[in-house]
């Protein structure tokens, strides 16, 4: 558009926001990146980088506590939650100096402000002093994404009642927490509280905790949490909640009483699109998120959104991922539209969850029963395993003489496995493709190996 200022002008500088300006600044186009807050949005300050840095604090105060298990004489003597929160924000500083660094060494210009969609191809940024200038751009990107949900009649207040954006700047270990979600968010934090001390105890209304894997891995992290101490509450839904002298009591509607120190809130994500002026500007939108096409292109000619505000997996690669694809769209190449089912996902609880692909049940209602064939290989008969102390299964679903259709992993650090698991998925590979290849010993990703050789025919060792 002839007299724009920016040859893409990108509102949002999270994952996907700040993918699609470093790329199309790589491109040769001229950049302006919109962001209320810091760079890099809330996978680098409120999401993924500090939780999994608690998870992993969470691992170490694990490890002292089983230290005996392994002939070594250590013992936990408590947590620093002061020294804890400061590993984890020096985490998050250099990875936002880096972030900050790159930007600007890549000539994009950032105007901080708050932006609001006011025109087909601009948008109003109005400063921490309440003054807004008018920013055009040849091409916009929406990328404004998510904020925790809530339950009706349910408010967050920061001190008893927490969202995960509060449980990240806690200053102490509460003695007991209900959590509110049996999904990633929730049984993340319900891992790191355990591992820190509390009692902990969770509500899903679901029948099984993450429910979008696959059966058999929620089966075993619901079995592993119970082994760890920590409560499960499946099909069970919030009524109330009330303040107590020392804490609150979260009401059920079945009647029950749970009382602790602190609710958390951890009922998902929802879209962070309210007042940014993109229906009065005529996007199309569902219930605040934005459609858009399998190239992020929405309804209005030279306008995209990427990230949690487009119907699908909120994850950060997902919107890393979309932004280059734009930034590809709009420098004049001709990039694949993304593999929705090919997109990893994990839960980096203890142990952890991994999975690509389709689940069983959803391979058998896209295919049929006969259609679908899985074998499940426990995680006893990997050497690795066996010397991290750790139990868990790697479940293949494939079609009949056909390719792997998911790959499902549970176990601790089985997060790091996704990657061969992706590529499997991608190559579309069959289990007399990935059977020759020689995993290194001892290593977890035999296990792999060894999963895709019995379902070849040449099985070694135990599965199912």
């Amino acid at each position: 558009m002839s007299g724009s200022e920016f040859d893409v002008l990108v509102l949002g500088a999270g994952s996907g926001g700040y993918a699609c300006a470093l790329r199309a600044a790589q491109l040769g186009l001229s950049v302006g990146l919109v962001e209320q807050g810091k760079l890099g949005g809330t996978c680098l300050h409120e999401g993924c980088i500090p939780t999994k840095a608690l998870l992993h604090a969470a691992e170490v105060a694990d490890a002292a506590r089983g230290a005996a298990a392994f002939g070594v004489n250590a013992t936990l003597e408590g947590i620093d939650v002061a020294g804890v929160n400061a590993y984890k924000d020096g985490v998050v500083s250099r990875l936002f100096k880096g972030l900050t660094g790159l930007v600007r060494s890549r000539g994009i210009t950032v105007l901080e402000g708050t932006g609001r969609l006011t025109g087909p191809r601009e948008v109003t940024v109005t400063d921490a002093d309440g003054a807004s200038t008018v920013r055009s751009g040849a091409h916009v990107v929406l990328a404004s994404g998510s904020q925790p949900r809530t339950l009706p009649g349910l408010e967050p207040d920061g001190e008893r009642v927490l969202t995960s954006e509060h449980a990240l700047r806690l200053e102490r270990v509460p003695a007991s927490v209900v959590v509110l979600g049996g999904g990633v968010i929730g049984c993340e934090f319900a891992s790191v509280w355990r591992s820190f001390g509390a009692e902990v105890t969770i509500v899903e209304a679901l029948p099984r905790l993450v429910a979008a894997e696959d059966e058999a891995c929620s089966a075993v992290l619901q079995r592993t949490f119970k082994k760890r101490g920590i409560t499960v509450r499946t099909e069970a839904r919030f009524a109330s909640v009330e303040h107590t002298s020392s804490g609150v009591a979260v009401t059920l509607e079945s009647g029950d009483v749970l009382e602790a120190e602190l609710l958390l809130v951890a009922v998902g994500r929802g879209p962070r699109t309210e007042g940014l002026g993109y229906e009065e500007q005529g996007v199309a939108m569902d219930r605040g998120f934005v459609l858009a096409d399998e190239l992020c292109r929405t309804n209005l000619e030279g306008v995209f959104a990427v990230g949690d505000i487009v119907p699908g997996l909120q994850l950060a690669h997902r919107g890393f991922a979309q932004g280059i694809l734009v930034a590809e769209q709009i420098a004049g190449l001709a990039p694949q539209p993304i593999d929705e089912a090919g997109i990893p996902r994990v839960t980096y609880s203890h142990p952890e969850v991994a999975s690509v692909g389709l689940t069983e049940a959803a391979a058998r209602e896209q295919h049929g029963d006969g259609a679908v064939e899985t074998l499940t290989y426990d995680l006893g008969g990997n050497g690795k395993s066996q010397i991290l102390r750790t139990q868990g299964l790697v479940k293949l679903v494939r079609l009949a003489d056909g390719p792997v259709v998911g790959v499902h992993l549970v176990g601790d650090r089985v997060g790091e496995l996704i990657g061969e698991a992706q590529l499997i998925h991608g190559w579309e590979a069959h289990p007399d493709d990935v059977a020759p290849l020689v995993h290194a010993h001892p290593t977890q990703h035999e296990a792999l190996g060894e999963a895709h050789l019995a379902l070849a025919g040449k099985a070694l060792h135990a599965h199912s």
